[in-house]
């Protein structure tokens, strides 16, 4: 039984990183595709995403501000990089390039350049592995323009390469994509899995977890899709301390009630505010504008996937743990040490998040 306590400790303890759990390592990128097949692209990448990508120095943390002179004389490191890692090719052979730029902006740089594929023939393609190639979780949304028609690609480690003249991606990649960003979300959000694991720590039983999970699954639709849709939202410097604060609450709850058959409620009115938190991720990607709901539907059912998963392997290891602790009692139970210690350790956690985000608002 120590061993396993131990087990679970350090496992959540290995939760405890910076306080920003919806942080997206993202490129944004918007490429023009004109009538005479020249294909003008516009780049926009983080300073500190530029100086762990190629070892500069041009990104200063306090101002939150990149240093233009420092800009200017990493230029040529910043045009290598560029152009090893992004590329224009029509039928298969690249297009002749044209003179590239690169220009400070705000807390990042900007990389314009253009292709000229006129003579190229075949489809034109854009790939791209910039910060990909270093990043497996970072992602690059590309907004595609031709003539008064737009569409969005969302690149990743996986798939990097995206044709602009001929049909834009399909509804059903589209919504495998979002699908999986959704998972890869809730995996990555540490907050979310801690305040999860929280809420059913009490549960023994199959109907109260059901219950949990479908009210909080409930209540974050709601809330994601009103914010993803832009028809209510709160900042996230309002939601996430809002967040962990929910984490700290079903935490010290556990030391005061075991009631888990009326806690659907909690995890409702704290899935509304999880779900704007999570609308904070698709906000940052962007929904497709030719299939903005079918996107949103994929990436809730992403994180409804994500979670199930998460709750599957919780509860398997906690009747693991109330079998271990039955050798002497006639009925197996909930250890209530185990509980406590877990909810101690969340509560920790929580706090740790709720102090970190308010200072930093």
């Amino acid at each position: 039984m120590r061993w396993l306590l131990l087990a679970w400790l350090w496992v959540l303890l290995g939760l405890a990183l910076p306080a920003e759990a919806h942080e997206v390592n993202l490129v944004t990128a918007r490429v023009a595709l004109s009538p005479d097949r020249t294909v003008s692209i516009e780049l926009g990448l983080k300073g500190s995403d530029v100086d762990r990508l190629i070892g500069t120095k041009i990104y200063d943390a306090r101002r939150d501000a990149v240093d233009p002179a420092a800009v200017e004389a990493v230029k040529p490191a910043i045009l290598t990089y560029m152009g090893t890692h992004l590329a224009v090719t029509g039928g298969g052979r690249a297009c002749l390039a044209g003179d590239a730029a690169i220009l400070a902006d705000g807390d990042g740089i900007v990389y314009r350049h253009s292709f000229a594929c006129a003579d190229a023939a075949g489809d034109i393609i854009y790939r791209s592995t910039v910060l990909t190639e270093k990043d497996k979780a970072a992602r690059q949304v590309v907004l595609i323009a031709q003539g008064r028609l737009e569409t969005q690609a969302l690149l990743d480690a996986g798939n990097t390469t995206v044709t602009l003249s001929t049909a834009p991606p399909t509804l059903w990649s589209t919504m495998q994509r979002y699908v999986i960003t959704g998972i890869e979300h809730i995996f990555l959000g540490y907050d979310h899995i801690a305040f999860l694991i929280a809420v059913v720590l009490w549960a023994r039983r199959l109907v109260p977890v059901v219950k949990i999970v479908t009210a909080f699954t409930v209540a974050h639709s709601i809330t994601l899709s009103l914010a993803a849709l832009d028809v209510l939202v709160i900042p996230g410097r309002i939601v996430e301390p809002a967040i962990a604060a929910s984490i700290v609450f079903v935490a010290v709850e556990n030391f005061f009630s075991r009631d888990v058959d009326r806690r659907w409620r909690v995890a409702f009115l704290f899935g509304l505010i999880h779900g704007f938190g999570f609308a904070g991720v698709l906000r940052e990607i962007g929904l497709p504008p030719n299939a903005a709901v079918p996107a949103l539907a994929a990436f809730n059912i992403g994180v409804e996937i994500g979670q199930v998963a998460i709750v599957a392997v919780a509860l398997p290891i906690l009747r693991l743990a109330d079998r271990l602790s039955a050798a002497s009692r006639s009925e197996p139970v909930r250890e209530v040490r185990l509980v406590y210690a877990l909810s101690a350790v969340i509560g920790l956690l929580g706090s740790y998040w709720l102090l970190a985000r308010v200072f930093e608002a």
